[in-house]
């Protein structure tokens, strides 16, 4: 069975890229904000959900970005990179929770911008193409093409 996540790519108004810090197995993973999907939404509907949870920042998803799938020993898992922006600009991001997890076991440590040679520095980041497959992107104007699409229901 799959098990389905998302992550959105936001970027502020000085290109810098919004992420979270979160705390696994005694060490610290840089990432984009997101999660997982849950029962009944879609994968846009939970980047959105996902990123008001952990940043307390309304979003709006532009895109997908990448699809990423892993069959391993831990199991069926994919993840969604979404593009995403921000509905409104004078929000501020706050460190949020994850309503799954106690008060004693939450991962978020830290959410700031980070522009491309503070990321290029990360000893641990996911996915590690952030550092610059997605830079690239960016540079190349190859963004705005949107892969993702919902069948009606």
């Amino acid at each position: 069975m799959w098990t389905g996540g998302v992550r959105v790519i936001l970027l502020d108004g000085n290109g810098r890229m919004l992420l979270v810090r979160q705390h696994h197995d005694e060490k610290d993973i840089w990432m984009v904000p997101g999660g997982g999907i849950e029962e009944g939404e879609n994968a846009a509907e939970a980047a959105i959900r996902e990123v008001k949870e952990e940043t307390g920042l309304d979003i709006a998803v532009d895109g997908l970005l990448w699809h990423v799938e892993e069959v391993s020993a831990r199991g069926q898992r994919f993840v969604n990179f979404f593009l995403g922006h921000f509905t409104d600009e004078t929000q501020i991001p706050a460190l949020g929770k994850d309503p799954e997890l106690s008060e004693h076991d939450q991962v978020l440590r830290e959410v700031v911008f980070m522009g491309r040679e503070e990321m290029a520095n990360l000893p641990i980041l996911y996915p590690e193409y952030l550092k610059d497959e997605f830079w690239e992107l960016l540079d190349s104007g190859k963004l705005q093409y949107n892969a993702f699409r919902m069948r009606e229901r």
